[in-house]
């Protein structure tokens, strides 16, 4: 005798509920962050934690002077209050407050700084029992206020002292709305918890019906992941054209890759006149049979020391002219083939092309790119400001001001920001408090070229950290590292030996991979339904009576932009 079930035509009824999860037993994550200079500050985040008046509201109550310097207590004509250092002869003369710090605890900063006159960099520093601790800069400007926002770590318990510092010695340095808020490991834990829950995953909802639209009960449902919605991914280079290997065992891992130096223009027309892309064009093939979206890299390298010989002899008028030819050759052969381009590589840092052609000159070639391909996202790709809270060069204010130029001048184009993140020790709440000034541009952010200085295993777990507060953070939109293999070795960073077994830092990255897809078994309820929830991706759905007679699979994606009611009708 057949049953119902066995003769019905099936129904999944799957609904995506983007689940809110609320942090138990941990002070909230404060995201938010501004590169406006505004003419009041904003209230200390989290109340200003453990600083003592935060806000000058009582005088100079808890803050004295570091080094001796001269520090007032001032009011603004609105009525404002903060302090003052003024009379400084010294880089770090200026106002300091003392704290107590505990073992183990990241700690995120926040504070708003001005100046008397111009503008200057002003930095945060802390003393702490391990010594001297750069926790982040910003550039402080006459008649408005900027936020600083940034943060460190410490493992050993003991008094501290924080305090602003500016090479600038004859400037006042104006502090106001302090913050210094700690976090324990597992709070950490619970913000990437909670974030990852609300921004890579979604609740999924599976109801098995007949055809009279009536649930069926005890229903096995199998969901098994095909390919993982985040993308995430590794450079390569040309050795990969020759190590079936090393292709097999790329391609099983990842999505995304950057190609090293094969279609930077040195790779391409090292040689004035003879252009070549056979390199690139081969890997371009290999990324494609296997499915791995390409990130091009570069169009241009704003670094003086990066470009040939041939192009450093050039004047302003042949410049230009081997120029507009690269770009229309590299950008038209490629167009609709790479997803990014970095358009002029680390120029945030370097300006080759604006010495020679003028301080427009970045923007000029933004636009002739996004011209010939207007549907790639152009992005600004730079080092240090992910990384290193010491590099005034590229703090988070003056990679947008760069970026914001950029962006005036293509009011149609799509862009994105590249933070490369060349890693020595990471700084956790630092890069945290990176990406939420960051964040603030409101375009995708991605990491392209994630590495530490080693493959060991306290190497490995840097870059597991660097990898999970990536994934976790809200703004981050994908991830790319920079461990192309080589016979000879890699850049910094090698995730295999030379006989394709992982090293420890290519462990972790494995864990993760296999952490960021899901698998879910189960069967459904008495009122037909399964619940599970799964990170963004493409599955496949497996459902099957228990007689074993009828079974039936149904492909799906997971994202953020997925149906809330997702009806599937299922033959048997």
């Amino acid at each position: 005798m057949t049953s119902p079930w066995e003769k019905a035509v099936l129904f999944l009824l799957i609904t995506v509920l983007g689940g809110l999860a609320v942090i138990v037993n941990a002070v909230p994550y404060d995201y938010s962050a501004t590169t406006e200079c505004l003419g009041e500050p904003l209230k200390p985040q989290y109340g200003g934690g453990i600083i003592v008046n935060p806000a000058f509201d009582k005088s100079l109550e808890g803050w004295g002077s570091f080094d001796s310097a001269n520090v007032i207590h001032k009011v603004s004509k609105s009525g404002n209050m903060f302090s003052a250092a003024h009379g400084r002869s010294a880089p770090h003369h200026s106002i300091s407050q003392k704290v107590q710090l505990e073992k183990d605890t990241h700690y995120i900063l926040s504070a708003w700084l001005q100046v008397d006159e111009g503008t200057t960099d002003v930095r945060a520093i802390v003393m702490t029992p391990n010594g001297y601790v750069a926790a982040g800069a910003v550039e402080a400007k006459a008649s408005c206020w900027s936020m600083l926002k940034g943060g460190f770590t410490v493992h050993t318990s003991g008094p501290a002292e924080l305090y602003f510092e500016s090479n600038n010695s004859t400037s006042e340095i104006w502090v106001d709305n302090v913050s210094l808020q700690p976090f324990n490991h597992e709070e950490w834990r619970c913000h990437h918890d909670d974030t990852v829950r609300q921004e890579r995953k979604m609740m999924v909802h599976i109801k098995a019906l007949d055809a009279n639209g009536k649930p069926v009960a005890g229903a096995n449902v199998s969901v098994s992941p095909i390919r993982q919605g985040f993308p995430f991914g590794n450079a390569i280079n040309q050795a990969i054209l020759k190590s079936p290997e090393y292709q097999k065992w790329f391609a099983s891992r990842f999505t995304h890759t950057t190609f090293e130096n094969e279609m930077k223009w040195y790779g391409t027309e090292f040689t004035e006149g003879h252009e070549d892309y056979t390199v690139a064009d081969n890997m371009l093939i290999f990324a494609k049979k296997n499915n791995i979206q390409v990130r091009g890299h570069n169009v241009f390298w704003n670094d003086p020391n990066s470009q040939m010989s041939w192009v450093n002899k050039l004047n302003n008028e042949q410049l230009q002219q081997a120029m507009t030819k690269r770009i229309k050759s590299v950008v038209s052969r490629y167009k609709g083939q790479v997803i990014h381009w970095d358009v002029n590589n680390e120029n945030v840092h370097f300006n080759f092309f604006e010495k020679k052609l003028g301080p427009d000159a970045s923007t000029k070639i933004y636009q002739a790119v996004h011209q010939i391909d207007p549907n790639v996202i152009l992005f600004l790709n730079d080092f240090n400001t992910l990384e290193e809270p010491g590099d005034t060069n590229a703090t988070p204010d003056k990679f947008l001001k760069k970026f914001n130029e950029i962006k005036a001048g293509l009011p149609n184009a799509k862009m994105g920001i590249g933070l490369e993140s060349h890693f020595n020790k990471p700084n956790l709440p630092y890069m945290r408090t990176v990406l939420d000034k960051m964040a603030s541009a409101g375009v995708p952010i991605w990491l392209t070229e994630v590495d530490v200085g080693g493959t060991d295993a306290a190497h490995a777990q840097d870059l597991e950290q660097i990898l999970r507060e990536g994934y976790a953070h809200p703004a981050v939109k994908g991830i790319v590292m920079w461990a192309s293999w080589t016979p000879k070795g890699c850049y910094r960073m090698c995730l295999t030996d030379n006989n394709f077994k992982n090293l420890p830092v290519g462990d972790t990255v494995d864990k993760l991979i296999k952490e960021w897809k899901t698998h879910a078994l189960g069967t459904t309820s008495k009122v037909g339904t399964f619940q599970t929830q799964l990170t963004h991706g493409d599955y496949e759905v497996t459902v099957k009576h228990a007689s074993g007679n009828l079974s039936t699979v149904h492909r799906i994606t997971i994202d953020s932009m997925s149906h809330p009611e997702l009806k599937l009708q299922i033959q048997p």
